[in-house]
């Protein structure tokens, strides 16, 4: 590469980095990350979001726990522009998902269930594809590729076939393609479903990561209490479409009384056992999420 080339990739990257920490600050001067004003799905008679209306800090680690079928997936739906609101809006990252999708998708990032990473392509491929989509300039795709396999200790199986990768692998580099473009919030549902407690503990550290290397505000459903008690400053729980209790873990088990778990604030939030809920497709959805990552 030549001197004229490496002034002029230097430039793009102060532009870059100038143009990120001016989005940060015109998000912080927000009231916050994300903010729902009765949102509402309606799916013919069924309320699948009712109403909704709470906020989500800038930074925060969000856990938003509830029975399969309160309505969590419809609503991170909604919030990343994939579905609709039937009545009410939101603001993500500043901006209306209603009136202004593009802008918000711009500022986002989603790690679905469902899997995102090709199998017979190296994670390197995966993440240059992704790079690519997200309309990352050509001449900064190295450069954060090569920051984003390095910040998920994935650089040592990079030139690796994913379907070679162990299920913790293929999640974190789902994460890494979700942060390429270095989103102010990103969505993660049900982030470690079907790992082991070895990968799961990694998985866990990493948010930890990006939440302080980028401040990144993160929103996270989540089964697993011990999961929303390890990482989330604030929980809301969920139950026929609407939040029936927020709180930070330590306010929620400390209302219910000095031995309360957060799987003790689940039932008596929603009446139910944690492992009761859902349908077939839930089950087939978990057993096949499982089995992709196993």
């Amino acid at each position: 590469m030549g001197v004229a080339q490496e002034v002029a990739n230097g430039k793009m990257d102060q532009h870059s980095n100038s143009i990120r920490v001016q989005e940060t600050e015109a998000l912080q001067a927000t009231p916050a990350a994300i903010e729902t004003r009765s949102l509402t799905r309606r799916f013919e008679s069924l309320v699948a979001v009712n109403h909704l209306s709470f906020s989500c800090p800038h930074g925060a680690i969000f856990g938003l726990l509830g029975p399969n079928g309160a309505g969590k997936s419809t609503l991170i739906k909604m919030l990343t522009t994939l579905l609709p609101p039937s009545e009410g809006t939101a603001l993500v990252a500043g901006f209306d998902i209603v009136r202004q999708p593009r802008e918000v998708r711009r500022r986002i990032g989603y790690v679905s269930q469902m899997l995102s990473a090709d199998g017979d392509l190296t994670g390197r491929e995966n993440l240059l594809i992704s790079a690519k989509l997200y309309g990352i300039p050509r001449s900064e795709r190295a450069a954060r590729i090569a920051e984003a396999l390095d910040f998920m200790n994935l650089g040592s199986v990079a030139g690796k076939l994913v379907k070679q990768y162990s299920g913790g692998m293929i999640r974190k580099l789902e994460i890494a393609q979700s942060m390429l473009h270095r989103p102010s919030i990103l969505f993660l549902d049900e982030p470690t479903v079907g790992l082991d407690p070895f990968a799961k503990q990694a998985v866990w550290q990493h948010i930890r990561d990006l939440r302080r290397e980028f401040q990144t505000t993160l929103l996270m459903t989540t089964h697993d209490m011990q999961e929303a008690d390890e990482l989330c400053e604030t929980i809301a729980f969920m139950h026929q479409g609407a939040v029936v209790r927020t709180g930070s873990p330590a306010e929620l088990k400390a209302a219910l009384g000095p031995a309360a778990t957060l799987g003790d604030v689940f039932i008596d939030c929603t009446g139910a056992a944690i492992a009761e809920g859902g349908d077939l497709r839930d089950v087939a959805r978990a057993r096949v999420t499982s089995k992709r990552l196993g």
